[in-house]
């Protein structure tokens, strides 16, 4: 049995407000039942505007990193314009599931394996059918393209 998707509250914040400053990014805490703002599902999911993820301690981790992936690959003159919606391109965002995979290794008790995990949890759908299948199989775009973008070093490991 699969546990319980991984929440903002079961991990350390401070160090998903380290991993967003190095982003010039800011975590914006929402209050318990209040609506997120920027938040493309609604629910517990994190949102974005301009250079600010917000979340509620409910909001799952994946989420959180999926939404600063966002914002991460964009230039920064673009960030200010973003609201709820960061992108239709369908490479930007295959590198942002890339990018949030990565980013799982940041945080202290989290990791890729987690959020793979969590990513499939929650419904993400991939031609192989999971997170893992696709990072470890069919994910030579979206790498190289954060690669391109000097997101990523060539060992894959986030600038």
């Amino acid at each position: 049995m699969m546990p319980p998707i991984l929440r903002l509250t079961d991990i350390d914040r401070n160090a998903v407000d380290i991993l967003l400053a190095r982003y010039d990014l800011i975590l914006m805490l929402v209050a318990d039942g209040e609506p997120i703002p920027g938040s493309f599902w609604g629910d517990d999911e994190a949102g974005i505007i301009g250079h600010t993820v917000y979340a509620r301690g409910d909001t799952p981790v994946h989420s959180i990193l999926h939404e600063a992936g966002h914002l991460i690959v964009l230039p920064p003159e673009r960030r200010a314009d973003v609201h709820t919606d960061a992108t239709d391109s369908i490479e930007e965002e295959d590198a942002v599931c890339y990018l949030q995979i990565v980013l799982g290794d940041a945080l202290p008790g989290v990791g890729h394996e987690r959020i793979m995990k969590d990513m499939d949890a929650w419904g993400y759908s991939f031609r192989l059918g999971s997170a893992r299948a696709w990072f470890e199989h069919d994910a030579e775009n979206a790498k190289a393209w954060l690669i391109d973008q000097q997101l990523l070093t060539a060992a894959g490991e986030p600038v």
